[in-house]
């Protein structure tokens, strides 16, 4: 190429993405056509005259998340990268910051937004720094746990979502499992709880997290089971549960004495929610997540590096052939 052709080229480049002129202010500038300057803008990265690069932006889980949304049937994911100095702690962190960078972004004036609880939630919602104003109004799609005064508590998230997204919130007064189905029944029926079932009908986002195997014990809410119920649960080979709803794992939603005595969101209605999001990590809870990914109760997913190749591993997805393996 001419000097003096990749002169120009360079000339006109610069004027782009320096000066940040437009096409037709360039045009005018250099008296050339503004079709010239487009084609001009192309070649000039086509010789090399212009090289863009972007900083700090993993390639690698990039094309991860494309395969997993495309696998999946997925609106959205965000999968934060793991290393191998990681400890738990941090990973559960890196994760929790990526969640509430997402969930403020996507909420809206006037959104209805159903939340589920858990620690998981509960250091997403205190990740959440700098208010937003929505006037959105925030609703517990689950009954609350056992223990009234805990952080993690669905009335406790709500109320600080509604306080950082300048909105409004209700809470529900009943704990998520109830003794008889009856008890559970007269609530749902009950004149207080008509509001909250209204909002559950005209959800717009809904946020939970999701629950791991029966041997995983320190949950805010399965001290509630009963011996029968673990027994059941077992014998049923219950691989998870989200909004306290057992289901195996295949995602089939395991129905029964302790699902009719559960006060919390259904998981066909959960997947009726324009935007239903995800948010776990962990490679023990990675079937979990399968089996609400192969039945598509959440569109979205929050979750991290090392659970999605569990999970790819778990389907046996030759994608793993080409992805840079390390240990994490």
């Amino acid at each position: 190429m001419k000097d003096d052709k990749k002169n120009m080229l360079a000339k006109v480049a610069y004027l782009y993405y320096f000066e940040e002129k437009t096409q037709n202010e360039i045009a005018e500038e250099l008296k050339i056509y503004r079709t010239t300057v487009s084609r001009m803008i192309k070649q000039a990265k086509d010789e090399g005259i212009v090289k863009i690069e972007i900083q700090e932006f993993n390639t690698q889980i990039y094309a991860l998340e494309r395969h997993m949304k495309s696998k999946y049937k997925l609106k959205d994911i965000e999968i934060v990268p793991v290393v191998e100095s990681d400890s738990n702690e941090k990973k559960n962190q890196k994760l929790s910051k990526a969640a509430a960078a997402y969930i403020k972004r996507k909420i809206e004036m006037d959104s209805i937004v159903g939340v589920s609880w858990g620690e998981t939630l509960g250091d997403t919602v205190a990740e959440i720094e700098s208010k937003k104003k929505t006037n959105a109004m925030f609703v517990p799609i689950a009954g609350g746990p056992s223990h009234i005064n805990s952080k993690y508590h669905v009335n406790t998230l709500v109320y600080e979502m509604a306080r950082k997204f300048s909105g409004q919130n209700i809470f529900v007064n009943a704990t998520v499992i109830q003794e008889t189905p009856q008890l559970k029944k007269g609530i749902m029926d009950s004149k207080y709880f008509k509001e909250l079932k209204d909002y559950w009908e005209r959800l717009d986002i809904a946020i939970v997290g999701i629950g791991g195997p029966l041997r995983i014990r320190e949950s805010q809410w399965r001290d509630l089971l009963t011996k029968e119920d673990y027994k059941d649960l077992e014998l049923r080979e219950a691989v998870g549960d989200c909004c306290c709803r057992f289901f195996d794992h295949e995602g089939k939603m395991l129905k029964g004495n302790l699902y009719e005595r559960t006060i919390g969101l259904d998981l066909y209605h959960l997947k009726k929610v324009p935007l239903s999001v995800g948010i776990a990590r962990s490679k023990v809870k990675s079937k979990s997540i399968l089996a609400m990914l192969k039945k598509s109760y959440i569109n979205c997913l929050i979750t991290d590096e090392e659970t999605v190749l569990e999970i790819l591993r778990l389907e046996k997805d030759p994608y793993l052939d080409t992805y840079q393996l390390k240990e994490i």
